[in-house]
């Protein structure tokens, strides 16, 4: 599931701790940001919903 951050198995040559964290961070980050995106359409959905239920209440 996660990228293999500087494994010497994968071919890649051993490379610096700061390399290393910077590649993390970069990797983190695009997590967070596809989170942020994912929660964002379940938060629409979730507000849609109340709104269809609001709208029914009041209609009946």
């Amino acid at each position: 599931m996660f990228p293999f951050w500087g494994n010497s198995f994968c071919g890649s040559e051993p490379i610096s701790r700061k390399s290393y964290l910077e590649r993390k961070l970069k990797f983190l980050t695009w997590m967070r940001d596809d989170l942020e995106s994912r929660l964002a359409g379940v938060n629409a959905a979730v507000d849609t919903i109340r709104q269809q239920i609001e709208r029914e209440d009041v209609g009946a």
